[in-house]
């Protein structure tokens, strides 16, 4: 999905009043929907085929009767510079969205000449508009890039780029028994689902008696292959106990501490993991050489475990591997916590 990012010297379209002139889209428009969306949204373009398919299922839903909405705007030409289209579908009522019925803002482009120019807010709030107050949807939800984001939050979105939500109602709503009045008291619920998707892990950064340290090598993840000992922490569970819980599951090594942080490592979302990630890392002291044998691996997880000098390991890892277990050395040998916030950028 993408916002107005890029400048350009096109003409202007703007209607008398000096906004940007947005209409709403017909079936006649589901071609070049489809096209500007093969062409500017999707990371490789569809071939004649799928374009073909695409504009013969988006027209019939463009309809009174479907579900699919879209505001355009045109260029000069005739042509379309802009436009938005969201998707209806129900969902099962709560106080703060009570009519059951919720959109997916599905699709959001300008063409590049067109872009700086408010076409991207102008589309996207004349369909939220109508799709509240007209079409009685109470929740939007919508995925978005890092760059667009500040666009949506603007128009009222929470949430990160991997899905953000609003719930909202029409402006002059008739009141709906058992519903929240706007901007008021919000259930837990429908609150912790419009907050940012986030998973924790915990992790155990172990070395050998002269400060080698140690990793586990993954039988499941080719991308990274050696890992420290560590792993997701459950609902509820304190971090300290889940890190202790992966050691034993992953080892068959328990340990009783004192806890020690070491670093703190966020990771942000991402094509394949749509949520950010926040890493734990605390010192799992030293091990001896016997204790390095004695270690018991669960196969279905890890199939060496292996002890090297730290700069040995950095041909072994992707680079924001290695930058996570140098700061971790670092901040051991240091005694100063690590905090990294670009490991799984890549």
């Amino acid at each position: 999905m993408n916002a107005d990012t890029a400048p350009t010297a096109a003409v202007e379209p703007r209607d008398a009043d000096g906004r940007p002139p947005v209409r709403a889209a017909t079936t006649a428009d589901a071609e070049a929907i489809t096209r500007m969306r093969s062409e500017h949204v999707l990371s490789a373009p569809l071939t004649e085929d799928w374009l073909r398919q695409c504009t013969d299922e988006l027209a019939p839903r463009l309809t009174p009767e479907g579900n699919a909405r879209a505001f355009v705007v045109d260029a000069p030409d005739g042509t379309m510079a802009a436009r938005a289209l969201g998707l209806i579908h129900p969902v099962l009522p709560a106080p703060a969205y009570p009519r059951g019925r919720a959109a997916r803002v599905q699709i959001v482009a300008t063409r590049p000449e067109f872009r700086r120019r408010g076409y991207a807010r102008a589309v996207v709030s004349a369909l939220l508009d109508h799709l509240a107050d007209v079409e009685d949807v109470t929740l939007f939800e919508l995925h978005t890039s890092p760059e667009a984001a500040p666009l949506y939050r603007e128009l009222g979105f929470s949430g990160n780029p991997a899905l953000m939500r609003m719930p909202r109602h029409r402006r002059h709503a008739v009141a709906v028994p058992g519903a929240q009045p706007d901007a008021t008291w919000v259930p837990p619920q429908q609150y912790a689902d419009a907050l940012p998707r986030a998973a924790a892990y915990v992790c155990f950064y172990v070395t050998d008696g002269d400060d080698r340290p140690l990793q586990l090598r993954s039988v499941y993840s080719p991308g990274h292959p050696w890992h420290m000992i560590g792993g997701a922490m459950d609902l509820g569970e304190r971090p300290w106990d889940a890190v202790v819980r992966e050691c034993r599951e992953e080892t068959g090594m328990t340990t009783a501490g004192p806890p020690r942080l070491l670093a703190t490592v966020f990771g942000q979302p991402r094509a394949q993991r749509p949520y950010s990630t926040l890493q734990l890392i605390f010192d799992g002291g030293r091990l001896t050489a016997e204790q390095i044998r004695g270690l018991t691996l669960n196969p279905r997880e890890h199939d060496e475990a292996r002890v090297l000098p730290l700069a040995e390991w950095e041909a072994l890892m992707p680079a924001p591997d290695f930058v996570r277990l140098r700061a971790v050395e670092e901040a051991r040998r240091t005694g100063v916590a690590a905090y990294v916030d670009t490991w799984g950028n890549a």
